[in-house]
């Protein structure tokens, strides 16, 4: 099942999601070297990594909204999308309100709930990195119909069952 949010022949979705999960588990990083250094520099840092993670996130989402949406309904796929996108959902939430938590804090102090906000954001977004290999690896969505080991580039033009 192709993916219906492409550009340049490739799906949007798995191409964005990088960068929020990247940003937000740097931020968690940070956290982690603030508590250790107690430099003031991380808790700033980490604060706005997270905004542009959560900022990302919700971008990244959109894009994986309309490829969900063109799931048949019925399908493990469809059931797998559900759980996938719920549980980012509750990431960047868990997220959210950490950084709420630390916005009126002096030089963006976290604290130690909002760190374990951002722990349990940390593992909950590798569950839902995994499920969403689940529905690309095993499931085959966002794959093109006919895709192969000697399928021609995506800008080339040509199906990715054509003979070259």
């Amino acid at each position: 099942m192709e993916s219906r949010a492409k550009a340049a022949g490739h799906s949007i979705h798995p191409v964005l999601i990088v960068y929020p999960l990247g940003l937000l588990s740097t931020a968690v990083v940070f956290d982690l070297l603030k508590l250790i250094t107690d430099r003031p520099g991380f808790a700033v840092s980490a604060a706005y990594t997270m905004a542009a993670g959560l900022i990302g996130g919700v971008v990244a989402g959109v894009f994986g909204l309309v490829d969900w949406l063109s799931i048949p309904s019925g399908t493990r796929a469809r059931r797998i999308g559900a759980l996938h996108g719920l549980t980012n959902v509750v990431v960047l939430l868990l997220f959210a309100v950490s950084w709420f938590v630390r916005n009126g804090n002096e030089d963006w102090e976290p604290g130690w709930f909002s760190i374990t906000l951002g722990l349990v954001g940390l593992v909950l977004s590798g569950v839902a990195g995994w499920l969403g290999g689940e529905l690309v690896e095993r499931l085959g969505v966002g794959v093109h119909h006919g895709a192969n080991l000697d399928a021609p580039s995506s800008l080339s033009g040509w199906r990715a069952d054509s003979p070259h």
